[in-house]
């Protein structure tokens, strides 16, 4: 009796990781899709995901689609940071510095709507950014939180007035992964120092380093993920 309960428990944790793990692929799942990736009645795959979403591992939003959670967020951001991607965007970091002089940081996606600053590279001005790596700033009209969100125009980067700081030009370009957004790349200076054409010449080098990163990831070109997403 025991081993056979101990079987069913297997087998719910197991659909239950499978549902996630579907989740996870999207940006935006139904439950009927859900159900039929993971080969599930949908009254099974709702119950697993009532459950998982109790534990913030999936969230709905108003239409009923699923989402990954802030819990899942808050892990994968772990891992990553304490991992992979840091190590993989640490070259492009320090390369967008070698090059501009500005400070530039790793961001993702943190839980509630909050952007996480993972890594940096300081500038090397004598006035420059200094460190929020660790701390967790809220999206809301952030160049950064459009970038997490893939909003970009064909340039690949946005730039602009940072709106924790008006003093401070933002320029923001998204690290893809196949399916979705990974993470972004930041640069921080002060205005003064950030006209025009500089914003153009500097987003170019960070939506070049953005790509990078992004391509050893397995995200493809920045065209054709710009044509699929239209």
């Amino acid at each position: 009796m025991g081993t056979l309960a101990a079987s069913g428990s297997t087998r719910t944790v197991e659909r239950a990781l499978g549902l996630l793990a579907e989740v996870c692929d999207r940006d935006s799942v139904t439950l009927t899709e859900c159900a039929r990736s993971a080969g599930l009645p949908a009254s099974t795959a709702l119950r697993l995901l009532r459950t998982l979403e109790s534990a913030d591992f999936v969230t709905r939003d108003p239409s009923g689609a699923f989402h990954p959670g802030t819990r899942v967020i808050q892990l994968g951001a772990t891992a990553l940071g304490r991992q992979s991607l840091v190590a993989l965007a640490q070259p492009g970091l320090q390369r967008i510095v070698e090059q501009t002089g500005e400070s530039t940081y790793l961001v993702v996606a943190g839980p509630r709507d909050t952007a996480v600053y993972l890594a940096m590279v300081e500038g090397t001005h004598p006035i420059r950014h200094t460190s929020w790596v660790g701390r967790a700033i809220a999206l809301a009209d952030l160049a950064v939180g459009a970038a997490l969100r893939g909003e970009v125009p064909e340039t690949g980067y946005l730039a602009g007035p940072d709106r924790l700081d008006p003093d401070i030009t933002a320029i923001s370009a998204p690290v893809r992964r196949p399916g979705g957004v990974a993470a972004a790349l930041n640069l921080l200076g002060p205005t003064y120092r950030i006209d025009h054409d500089t914003a153009a010449r500097y987003g170019a080098i960070v939506s070049h380093e953005a790509d990078a990163i992004g391509a050893q990831l397995g995200a493809g070109p920045r065209a054709r993920l710009l044509e699929e997403a239209t």
